[in-house]
């Protein structure tokens, strides 16, 4: 298939990249797309150097796929541009998520949201992503009341400036300045605009993303804070349930779900970090446990490598779903 990636030379586009390699996605022709800077540079997918070009050219040569991760003000502008050319288009940025007439996707949970009719699909935030891949199959089981989920997202989510910021300051030398405050031996709770009512659009996508993929019932109020990681998000997630559960059973599902790996063995200090995850596309689930200030209620830790799962593997498993279930043609 002829494939584009728009914004190929940013951190995601390069994950995409490696990923479609390595998965052996069928790919005859690639386009790789940046903005016009990058214009003429070239770049390696499969022992092969391609061009870099632009979004019109990329349009006219008409690819069966695209994929768009270069922010939600061009996929705003041009996502339906190719859909409307019969262009699968999967959309990394937040632009068209909570549109009611656009599929948002975790495949392994709500893949058959996605119609023979759907030519532009979202992708789900990356702390969306690992954090509904680790419950969903509890919610089905034991159905979920409420959640109060704390993240602790890495510069990456924040792209490559960010971590330039912070490997400056951890230098001795003061940073591009992506974030207000020094980012390096620090916690920010911060990540992304605040409302008018003082949350900020990664507490709101939470909630809002939730309910659209997995239940419009559940209520879940969060907290995001970047922490000085390089890569890899992690939550702290409180689970109350409408039915009473054994943590056997909680365990069994967990091991059961498919991309998740229960890691819980905290008196032997085996419990999920970043840098276990990193370069992983499973979540990582351990320190899960009773709460006891609360019936029916449960704790976990959940970890994964935000780059893949949350968002370059999870983008190709939507266009592997697609190919399997014949929703997109490979001449």
């Amino acid at each position: 298939m002829k494939t584009a990636i728009i914004g190929a030379t940013g951190l995601v586009g390069q994950t995409l990249l490696r990923l479609l390699e390595e998965r052996a996605f069928p790919i005859d022709d690639l386009i790789p797309v940046a903005s016009g800077r990058s214009f003429g540079k070239s770049v390696k997918f499969m022992d092969k150097h391609y061009i870099v070009t632009g979004l019109e050219q990329a349009l006219e040569a008409k690819p069966d796929v695209a994929f768009f991760s270069a922010g939600s003000g061009i996929s705003r502008e041009w996502a339906k541009r190719f859909a409307e050319e019969d262009i699968l288009v999967i959309d990394n940025s937040s632009a068209w998520r909570m549109d009611p007439g656009i599929p948002l996707v975790v495949p392994e949970i709500n893949g058959s949201a996605i119609s023979e009719y759907d030519r532009l699909v979202a992708n789900a935030n990356c702390s969306t992503i690992q954090l509904l891949m680790a419950v969903h199959n509890l919610h089905r089981r034991f159905e979920i009341e409420r959640m109060v989920v704390s993240t602790y997202q890495s510069v990456s989510g924040s792209g490559q400036s960010a971590i330039d910021q912070m490997e400056k300051e951890r230098q001795g030398a003061k940073g591009t300045g992506v974030y207000p405050h020094p980012i390096d031996r620090n916690c920010l709770p911060h990540c992304g605009d605040f409302d008018e009512y003082g949350y900020t659009e990664e507490e709101t996508k939470l909630e809002r993303e939730t309910a659209k993929i997995l239940d419009p019932s559940i209520k879940l109020t969060a907290t995001a804070v970047r922490v000085p990681v390089s890569g890899g998000h992690s939550e702290a997630v409180n689970i109350r349930f409408k039915k009473d559960f054994e943590l056997a059973e909680v365990n069994e599902l967990l091991n059961q779900s498919r991309g998740v790996t229960l890691l819980d063995d905290p008196l032997n200090h085996a419990y999920p970090m970043p840098l276990i995850a990193h370069g992983k596309d499973d979540v990582f689930v351990g320190r899960v446990r009773r709460d006891r200030s609360e019936s029916r209620s449960l704790n976990m830790w959940v970890v994964a490598d935000n780059l893949r799962k949350g968002a370059a593997t999870n983008a190709i498993q939507i266009a592997e779903y697609c190919l399997d279930q014949g929703l997109l043609k490979k001449d």
